[in-house]
């Protein structure tokens, strides 16, 4: 294996590199993952963001571990666009608790050019707040990229989910060329990147090494790497996988870590099932961000007055961003954001 260097980002990775990784002993692994940790954050600061679902359910993507997918009978019910005026009042009270990213997510193949104005004045609402804006609509043309670059989006999400040869197990109805597409659009339109992937779907360890692998050997690495934890729905395919076991999580959070230094690891979806040793364990392996509030987007997540709890018995404080907007620039922007779209009165069928 190479030598270690904390502070290098590789984008030449092998399989056999990362394999050898997970082989490591857990002690072993955490060492090195906190060495790489501290050689590029702060090892007590986290980011905090807060997922707001925009549209939910009705999506007509097969992903086996989905509820918002409308082949699987879930019991979770279709819901329009939100309004624009209520995504940017969830986004106020989302910074009033401490968030500093706002994402927004809708449960799509793929944005029409219908949704566009909406999504773009929910972005610049958001923005002027002060506030980092995410999102995730599915699958994005350039164009669409382009149109959200100059509505102010700075990151854009679009997981990779699991290694290229277990994808076909896990989604049928769009190609993992196709979301390596849609990341290669984002960057293309200078808005970061954010992607992932879900463990505990079934996958060897060397799928798990497949996904990180394929994530660190992008031309960029992405600036947020979210790691789900599969979090079982009844009514999907995946409600009955077996337990992933718990050190297996934290392996790969520190693989993440190691293989993409300057990134944000992120903890995601599946975080409600996580006790506190395990929460704490993760941020020593290098996770550094995490979501924040009672929902991910149809999924329970762990109260923020229980994140904030262990962030004050554990030492570790919200990552800071600074921003510039004044009280009177920011409500001037958000009345401007409003009124683009106020006469089609924000609320529209997105299923149609």
């Amino acid at each position: 294996m190479t030598a270690f260097a904390p502070t290098v980002i590789r984008t030449d990775w092998t399989s056999q590199e990362v394999q050898a990784l997970f082989a490591q002993p857990f002690n072993d692994l955490l060492f090195q993952a906190q060495t790489v940790h501290r050689a590029n954050f702060d090892p007590n600061a986290v980011q905090v963001s807060t997922l707001l679902s925009i549209k939910t359910g009705a999506c007509p993507e097969d992903c086996k571990y989905c509820p918002q997918s409308n082949r699987y009978d879930t019991g979770l019910e279709a819901e329009k666009l939100m309004e624009v005026e209520k995504v940017l009042a969830e986004a106020r009270a989302a910074k009033a608790s401490g968030t500093t990213r706002f994402c927004m997510g809708a449960a799509w193949r793929s944005p029409k050019k219908k949704d566009m104005p909406y999504v773009t004045a929910m972005v610049k609402g958001v923005k002027e707040m002060g506030l980092e804006t995410c999102m995730t609509l599915g699958m994005l043309t350039g164009d669409q990229a382009a149109e959200l670059a100059d509505a102010g989006l700075d990151y854009y999400n679009h997981n990779l989910d699991t290694s290229p040869e277990f994808y076909g197990e896990i989604i049928t109805t769009r190609t993992y060329q196709d979301r390596l597409g849609t990341l290669s659009n984002v960057r293309d339109a200078g808005i970061k990147v954010c992607s992932g992937g879900i463990v505990g779907m079934g996958e060897s360890i060397k799928d798990r090494a497949g996904l990180l692998l394929q994530l660190a050997n992008l031309p960029v690495q992405p600036e947020s790497v979210p790691i789900n934890m599969l979090v079982k729905v009844e009514g999907t395919p995946m409600a009955e996988v077996a337990d992933l076991d718990p050190f297996d999580f934290i392996r790969t959070i520190a693989v993440a870590r190691i293989m993409m230094p300057k990134s944000h690891v992120r903890l995601s979806a599946g975080r409600e099932s996580m006790n506190e040793e395990m929460h704490a364990l993760a941020y020593f392996a290098g996770a550094n961000s995490i979501f924040y509030g009672e929902k991910l987007l149809t999924t329970p997540n762990p109260k923020a007055n229980k994140d904030l709890e262990l962030f004050d018995r554990l030492g570790i404080k919200p990552e800071e961003r600074h921003v510039e907007h004044d009280d009177d620039a920011q409500s001037e922007a958000l009345l401007g954001a409003v009124q683009q779209v106020e006469n089609d009165r924000f609320f529209y069928d997105a299923t149609a």
